[in-house]
């Protein structure tokens, strides 16, 4: 009985989490503002060796669908990224989206004057691993800028 229990237990956590992954459902914009509150939270509570080690290494309390968290110091220096830890310590503020918008640029220049803000840029999906337009939410902190966007 203790065994079907289990199995019948794994079976309902497999299909409440397959459906999302297997129809490729995109994240929302209320999914977007909500997982940055909570990464802007972890970082405050945490600090930023255990936050940046969780967003860039994919805990999953900041990984879903394809969103995931970003975080940018105020010159655009990547400090987190949970889609390309390849990126992490890069100055990124020439960065250029297939438009050639300075995206990175646009959100140090908008985190001067906003304490939240979304932005509309174009970058790879790391799902499609297509070039898709994106809109990005940060929220800002005092020497921080914490992103987290969703593919159109």
């Amino acid at each position: 009985m203790k065994h079907s229990t289990i199995a019948l237990l794994a079976v309902m956590l497999a299909g409440l989490a397959s459906p999302a992954l297997a129809a490729g459902e995109k994240g929302t914009a209320d999914e977007a503002i909500a997982m940055t509150r909570k990464a802007t939270a972890f970082l405050a509570k945490e600090g930023p060796e255990t936050a940046f080690a969780a967003f860039t290494g994919k805990d999953p309390r900041f990984v879903d669908h394809d969103l995931y968290v970003i975080v940018y110091d105020r010159e655009g220096k990547c400090l987190a990224h949970g889609a390309n830890p390849k990126l992490v310590g890069k100055d990124l503020i020439e960065n250029q989206d297939t438009d050639g918008k300075f995206y990175i640029r646009d959100r140090v220049e908008a985190a001067k004057t906003k304490a939240s803000f979304w932005q509309d840029y174009k970058f790879t999906n790391p799902t499609t691993k297509k070039v898709e337009p994106k809109s990005t939410y940060c929220e800002t902190t005092a020497d921080k800028i914490v992103c987290v966007g969703i593919y159109k």
